[in-house]
């Protein structure tokens, strides 16, 4: 129901004229008229493009910037030792370049390159970025904080560029913007030109917002002052820092420039997009198709103001195509906890490969495609003599084996009111070796089901156990009550012998070549209890001489027919107990 106080207004107005009559939609109240597309607001090159043909194949370089971009984003930034234990978690992931801060904001920022300079937490062939403006004084304390570091270093120059930047929180003018950025690089030049192992790199801000012509002079003007070569290239960093288009106009920006590009040889050309629109993943991975060598982003995402794009799932969207992502996700759950704990912010349960539910399938259509990809999947083991683990992943709904991440299996189906009977019967078989036939399971899917819809709750596989239990193996009050079964062999001749306390009186009988079944049904209907047995399995419920057997038995009541189960060491005593469950109930 929506609160008398809402703000909610059904769309109500007409449904366009050319509509088709299968679409009912109405125009609504949203005051959409008030915002232009990205066409109306700067000149998107038209290409003879190639990036649509193009194939992903390789790993660009990954720059995780959580230190610094994401660290931004923070309600909390992150102190000393937070900000260490993500570093050295991005070591130890494989992560070659990373951008550490922005030394002249701040002064934790500058004491932990201070760190890096003084200290040998970062291993020698990991380059380390900073940041800083355009600005002569935050240049200079920029450089100050890298002296030392024996590391390849880059900085980072930056300067916003879009017409709505220049002319609204700059101040400047085509002509003027392009001088103060030169100065900067000038500035970079003066005071870091000469040290070793320093290179740099320069970011149009909000490039995807500015003309190409104009993003197009400054690069280039940038490369020349830098002179950039092929021995010491400079890094051409390209933002969406505002996502406004879809990702296909970002992937022919990004072609325009590497084409355009003067020193070609001599740009690593970087992509930086930000996640308004909520297809960041999408512009990064048309970015390189379209020419882009590096991406710029946050592990899962962190970043102002709906994020920067997501270096994990971009990692491991290669990973899933057979390409090596380069980065290490053995572990991700040690990696999402540190990431959480140092941006103190919570992963969501559905975040791609990281949240908790990534893996995990309630629907019951869903949950039989995996139980049956999983047994196909061992079975192709077996059948080639292979570990599982070698083998092609080819299991439906799941795009990479939970095992690559660390994860177990435990949690890819679970139960609730949603489930259908494969699910039940995989947790069931995984965890306690019951394997049930499939018309046990669907008559078992039904009681889950009934049982899920009255609490509402999610079914454990130690819930469904007892639920099977209380199905099946228990039988209150009970009628038939098994007292003994033995079985004798003299020569050819088995003689077995079934003891039952049938409505509380004793009764025993022996039976010549007869099995124990059939002589448990045989007493039972001598005395009016008459089970028609329809169907039988057996199983064993784990792996060794101690393994308990289970029986499984379809009994005919009616027109219909009823499941009842028996459990012993002895197979003979758990069949016996089957039928003596199945006259109980």
């Amino acid at each position: 129901m929506i609160p008398a106080d809402s703000r909610l207004s059904t769309p109500a107005g007409p449904v366009p004229s050319s509509a088709p009559s299968w679409n009912r939609q109405r125009h609504s109240q949203m005051p959409s008229h008030r915002y232009q597309d990205l066409y109306s607001r700067v000149d998107v090159p038209l290409l003879d493009r190639t990036w649509p043909s193009r194939r992903l194949t390789e790993a660009p370089l990954w720059v995780p910037v959580d230190l610094r971009d994401g660290n931004q984003a923070l309600a909390e930034p992150m102190d000393p030792e937070r900000k260490r234990a993500f570093f050295e978690l991005m070591v130890s992931m494989g992560y070659k370049e990373i951008e550490v801060g922005y030394p002249s904001a701040s002064q934790t920022d500058y004491d932990f390159v201070r760190l890096i300079a003084e200290t040998d937490i970062a291993p020698e062939d990991v380059t380390i970025v900073v940041f800083t403006p355009a600005r002569r004084d935050l240049i200079e304390r920029t450089v100050e904080s890298i002296r030392g570091i024996r590391n390849p270093v880059v900085i980072h120059l930056y300067t916003a560029t879009a017409p709505l930047w220049r002319e609204v929180v700059l101040g400047h003018d085509r002509d003027s913007l392009r001088a103060l950025i030169l100065a900067g690089g000038s500035d970079v030049l003066e005071f870091a030109g000469d040290l070793d192992g320093v290179r740099f790199e320069f970011s149009p801000e909000v490039f995807n917002l500015t003309e190409p012509d104009y993003a197009l002079e400054l690069c280039d003007a940038m490369t020349t002052l830098w002179d950039a070569s092929p021995d010491r290239p400079v890094i051409l960093n390209l933002p969406a820092t505002v996502e406004a288009a879809s990702p296909n106009v970002y992937a022919d920006q990004i072609e325009y420039m590497h084409r355009n590009l003067d020193r070609r040889d001599a740009v690593i050309l970087s992509v930086h997009p930000h996640n308004d629109r909520g297809t960041g993943i999408a512009c990064a991975e048309l970015a390189v198709l379209a020419g882009a060598q590096r991406v710029e982003g946050c592990i899962f995402g962190n970043g102002e103001r709906t994020g920067n794009v997501d270096l994990a799932t971009l990692a491991l969207n290669l990973h899933a195509q057979g390409v090596d992502p380069m980065i290490d996700f053995s572990d991700i759950d040690h990696i999402r906890r540190v990431v959480e704990h140092s941006n103190r912010i919570e992963i969501h349960p559905r975040h791609p490969y990281v949240g908790d539910l990534v893996h995990t399938a309630f629907s019951g259509t869903h949950q039989d495609a995996i139980k049956k990809g999983f047994a196909e999947h061992r079975a192709r083991a077996e059948a080639t003599g292979s570990r599982p683990e070698d083998l092609p992943w080819r299991v439906p709904y799941l795009p990479v084996d939970p095992a690559d991440l660390g994860r177990s299996y435990e949690a890819v189906i679970r139960v609730n009111s949603q489930s259908g009977k494969g699910g039940i019967a995989y947790l069931l078989e995984r965890d306690y070796g019951i394997e049930m036939p499939r018309r046990l399971q669907v008559d078992f899917s039904r009681r889950v089901q009934q049982q899920a819809d009255e609490t509402g709750r999610e079914l454990d596989a130690e819930a469904l156990l007892a639920a099977f239990e209380r199905s099946y193996l228990s039988a209150t009050p009970s009628r038939v009550e098994l007292l003994e079964v033995d079985v004798a062999t003299t020569g050819e001749t088995s003689r077995t012998t079934v003891g039952l306390r049938i409505d509380g009186d004793r009764h025993e009988a022996t039976f010549a070549d007869v099995g124990p079944v059939e002589a448990a049904t045989r007493l039972l209907a001598d005395h009016g209890v008459h089970v028609e047995i329809v169907s039988l399995h057996q199983t064993s419920l784990s792996s060794g001489s101690g393994a308990e057997a289970l029986t499984l038995l379809e009994v005919r009541r009616g027109p219909e027919t009823v499941w009842a189960a028996g459990r012993h060491r002895s197979v003979l005593e758990a069949s016996v107990r089957a039928v003596v469950n199945a006259a109980s109930r």
